[in-house]
């Protein structure tokens, strides 16, 4: 099945298809002219309520992103794009494989780290102090909120994989920092994003490792606040961590049932992740019997 992108902008390949076997400052060009093109397919995609579709068509745009980033490489656009993406992808589509699911989100954080070295955040601010890698987020602008917090979604969510993995954790202070200024400059960004994660973070781990239950809670609810419950997924998360965790299965089921019964179009930009979020509150409702 032909992605979104193949299928919105047939004349735009076409033209690149003739420009790559020219010289590279042409090639640049032509990836840069699609950068708009490429937003606009992100929002179909968004829009998609078709599993299947949206799977065939995201996994087909990815490898475009990829390829354009092989012709030029310093592209912030399409860096960002190729992160949410992967992101997005992983927790979609390759969920139900640990070994798949970290793949995907090791190459979103990579692009996202890429994207940071083009705005002066270089590699090694993650390895030393973390006063050093605070002072410099300080410094970026607004606009880079997007890059900071999906590197660090991807980032977060391939270290919840590896909770086995001394040096993978030891790399989660630096990824908890960047979320904290990103809820420093908005914390309503892509629905409560920011604060999602923590409410993820606190109801995950116990209180030995840094968790802390009623901070849980408290993240939750205002990241539901800022969406009005309709970004079904912070739904999802809520039951599956801090419901199980508490063992109040009257919580797990209601939240998951009011994801299931919500309509589809609740909110209509993303139908894709609404859907997923349906799925996925369907095979939690399953396993009741194994969390409680």
């Amino acid at each position: 099945m032909r992605s979104v992108l193949m299928r919105t902008i047939p004349c735009n390949i076409a033209f690149l298809a003739l420009v790559f076997i020219t010289g590279c400052s042409v090639q640049q060009l032509a990836v840069r002219s699609m950068g708009g093109v490429f937003d606009q397919a992100m929002v179909a995609v968004k829009a998609e309520e078709d599993l299947i579709i949206a799977e065939q068509a995201i996994a087909s745009d990815l490898k475009l992103l990829d390829g354009f980033l092989e012709t030029d490489p310093k592209n912030e656009r399409i860096l960002l794009l190729a992160c949410e993406g992967y992101a997005s992808y992983a927790l979609a589509f390759a969920s139900d494989s640990a070994e798949r699911a970290l793949l995907f989100y090791m190459r979103a954080r990579d692009y996202g780290l890429r994207a940071l070295r083009l705005r002066g955040i270089a590699d090694s601010l993650f390895q030393g102090n973390l006063n050093s890698l605070r002072t410099a987020l300080r410094k970026l602008p607004n606009d880079a909120i997007p890059i900071v917090f999906w590197t660090a979604n991807s980032w977060g969510n391939a270290i919840n994989l590896q909770r086995d993995n001394p040096d993978a954790l030891a790399e989660l202070p630096s990824v908890n920092a960047m979320m904290e200024w990103v809820i420093s400059r908005d914390p309503t960004f892509f629905y409560g994003g920011p604060l999602l994660y923590f409410g993820v973070y606190y109801g995950s781990r116990p209180a030995i490792l840094g968790g802390n239950l009623d901070s849980s809670k408290a993240y939750f609810d205002k990241a539901i606040a800022v969406s009005d419950g309709k970004f079904l997924m912070t739904l999802v998360f809520y039951a599956e961590t801090y419901a199980v965790q508490v063992q109040d299965e009257s919580l797990f089921r209601n939240l998951l049932t009011r994801v299931i019964e919500a309509p589809i179009d609740i909110l209509p930009e993303q139908r894709l992740a609404n859907a997923v979020a349906k799925a996925r509150a369907k095979r939690l409702l399953a396993r009741m019997g194994d969390l409680f």
